[in-house]
């Protein structure tokens, strides 16, 4: 594990062992710019800060950074009332990547904020597999519905679960890539 992926990693422990979670606000830019800043600060000079440039990733651009913060508005004016209304803000959130680096961690602890708050459930990603997911995730801007049915089958009301949150941040960076057996001295 890169040295850069361990000291996330571990920010991205304290952000709940702490307590700060509970002061980020719920489902707005807003609050993915800071668990972003959290996750990110002293590591990457940008963040917490909404990209300038034009990214892409396996042949997909990210919306245009022309653009991005009138998206960025729109995004954060979607209702999140039910299930299906947060995954399709979830997916517009990851279609606009407002970041240069690091969209998908601190995304995914913005939808399991967003679930816990409305829904009282989060999702229980150990269970979530890597290859679905990421194909999920891909096909999302065409159709939410795989991505919603694979996260929707790992949902759990188990929210205050320490065990169910830390293992699903691991599962988040083995998402990116990195693995902790890759952190041995």
């Amino acid at each position: 594990m890169r040295n850069i992926d361990k000291k996330s990693l571990e920010n991205a422990f304290r952000l709940f062992e702490s307590g700060d979670i509970e002061g980020i606000e719920v489902g707005s830019l807003k609050g993915l710019r800071s668990i972003h800043k959290y996750l990110f600060d002293n590591l990457y000079e940008f963040a917490g800060q909404i990209r300038t440039a034009n990214i892409s990733k396996g042949g997909f651009r990210f919306a245009n950074a022309l653009y991005l913060n009138e998206i960025l508005v729109k995004i954060d004016e979607m209702p999140e009332n039910t299930f299906e209304q947060i995954i399709a803000k979830y997916v517009e959130m990851n279609i606009a990547h407002p970041f240069m680096e690091g969209n998908g961690r601190a995304m995914r602890i913005w939808l399991d904020m967003v679930l816990k708050k409305r829904l009282k459930r989060v999702v229980n990603w150990q269970f979530v597999d890597k290859t679905l997911y990421l194909q999920a995730m891909e096909r999302s801007p065409v159709n939410d519905l795989e991505i919603r049915t694979l996260l929707g089958n790992h949902l759990t009301d188990d929210i205050n679960n320490r065990e169910i949150i830390f293992k699903g941040i691991e599962q988040s960076y083995y998402y990116e890539g990195y693995r902790k057996e890759d952190d041995v001295e």
